[in-house]
């Protein structure tokens, strides 16, 4: 994946009202939302880029704790530094299909030099320990008897699949270890490194990859296919989104049909995985 990952700050910004709230969850600001007294489980979401502040993903969250089955926690695993809404303000017209040429180059020629400033802050090592530590926090204070799932997008995706490799697994009061999540989904997962980031993994995983991502190759879902296919793992599957431009599960285009297919698929395919296994 490119560095700079122009991609990964374009789409749509959706319209709606989120139901939930924030407050300080295990040491960082959380966006709540849910059956906060007799929830099935806990899922914990990982947002692409720009984090709490774009609606769509407080509109992804209440989407999935919407049955009442779930308490959804949307951590602000970017600790207040999310990839400015400016800069999807500049990305994301309300008519791409109408905007010029000239002013699509203007837009990503401005923004490309903060978003890589933007990542040299947010590196993979402290990104991940940040992750990790809520997790931990989370699985300690978590009765045994209700799982956690852990749904990730984009930037999120990796960092979801990480949270299940048995490298991460706790020690729980001496005893047995235990993975820091249940299950696992993941859609248009970027900068993934393999075959580290999907070899141990000890927890099943769902996959959701776009037929047209110029980011995130659907050559990624073969090459980890394999790995699986070589390794003692649990359950894995792949679903493949089209046209499943990057960013599909977040930021698609609710007003073209196959966009709003591909944002209502992808809910459906977490909330049966998640219905599935925890």
């Amino acid at each position: 994946m490119d560095s700079s990952c122009n991609e990964c700050i374009k789409g749509s910004i959706h319209k709606g009202q989120p139901v939930g709230q924030e407050e300080v969850i295990h040491g960082l600001n959380t966006y709540v939302t849910g059956n906060r007294t007799s929830a099935r489980g806990i899922i914990v979401m990982y947002t692409d880029v720009f984090g709490l502040a774009l609606p769509n993903n407080k509109l992804i969250a209440d989407a999935l704790a919407k049955s009442g089955e779930w308490l959804v926690y949307m951590p602000d695993f970017f600790k207040g530094d999310p990839v400015p809404l400016k800069m999807a303000d500049l990305l994301i017209p309300v008519d791409a299909a109408n905007q010029s040429t000239l002013c699509k180059y203007t837009g990503l020629l401005a923004s490309a030099p903060s978003f890589v400033l933007w990542m040299t802050r947010h590196k993979a090592g402290p990104t991940d320990k940040t992750c990790m530590d809520f997790l931990r926090s989370l699985r300690r204070a978590t009765p045994r008897t209700q799982k956690i799932g852990m749904v990730g997008f984009c930037w999120g995706g990796r960092y979801a699949i990480r949270a299940g490799l048995t490298s991460n697994m706790l020690e729980m009061d001496g005893a047995e270890k235990v993975p820091l999540v249940d299950a696992v989904v993941a859609l248009h997962p970027s900068n993934m490194i393999l075959p580290d980031d999907v070899a141990a993994l000890s927890v099943p995983v769902s996959y959701g990859w776009g037929q047209e991502d110029t980011q995130v190759s659907i050559e990624m879902k073969g090459k980890i296919e394999k790995i699986h296919a070589s390794a003692a793992v649990p359950e894995m599957e792949h679903k493949v989104y089209k046209p499943g431009r990057h960013g599909f599960a977040v930021r698609g285009n609710p007003d073209d049909p196959q966009e709003r297919a591909c944002l209502e698929d992808s809910i459906t395919q977490i909330l049966t995985w998640f219905g599935k296994w925890l």
